[in-house]
């Protein structure tokens, strides 16, 4: 997956109607309303603004007046196409009195949007997201060390956190999450049966 670092546009005309296609950066509800609404309050002259928004298992589209399936699911296609989650597409119609029939809607606002990306890959605009998984593992006090024995065979773990009380002390890990049935063997023969806790989600850094 990838993620947008800055917003970039791209223009497209066709038959007279001008397509404005817009990404932004956009990893919550909130943010995605909070650009929809500047945007259509900058372009209140517009016909439409349709749009896409993609962030981690969430989306949404909205053809904003034009015919269903024709605007912003072509979008949110594009953008699982490209692996791209955070982001938000925008596509602000000018409507220049020709009809360009479904068809063409979705040709217009599928190139219109192909156009903002290819702008934001040509200015170096995307960063990989990495997913990691988080774990804990807990051992009496007197084993604390166990866990750390694991680490060189695991180059891409990372401790990220310990605590201790007076019988037990917690270890605080992540790492891809393809790696994790490894190490969940690897943790139970070092540790005779121990069990690794793992967050029910990974995180994206």
């Amino acid at each position: 997956m990838r993620r947008l670092l800055a917003p970039c546009v791209f223009k497209l005309r066709e038959k007279a109607s001008v397509f404005l296609a817009e990404v932004h950066p956009a990893p919550t509800v909130e943010v995605r309303n909070e650009v929809l609404a500047r945007l259509r309050k900058r372009d209140f002259d517009a016909t439409h603004h349709c749009w896409a928004w993609r962030s981690g298992d969430e989306r949404a589209s909205d053809d904003d007046g034009e015919p269903s399936g024709t605007a912003g699911a072509p979008m949110l296609r594009v953008l699982e196409g490209q692996e791209l989650t955070e982001i938000l597409a925008v596509c602000i119609r000018w409507f220049g009195g020709t009809k360009l029939g479904t068809g063409g809607l979705v040709r217009a606002y599928t190139e219109s949007l192909q156009g903002a990306l290819a702008e934001a890959e040509a200015q170096g605009l995307f960063e990989l997201v990495k997913v990691r998984l988080q774990g804990s593992i807990t051992v009496p006090n007197e084993q604390a060390h166990l866990p750390f024995t694991l680490l060189g065979a695991f180059p891409d773990l990372r401790v990220v956190g310990q605590d201790s009380d007076m019988e037990s002390t917690t270890l605080r890990l992540e790492l891809p999450p393809e790696d994790a049935p490894a190490l969940d063997h690897a943790w139970q023969e070092r540790s005779r049966g121990g069990r690794i806790l793992w967050d029910s989600e990974p995180k994206r850094a």
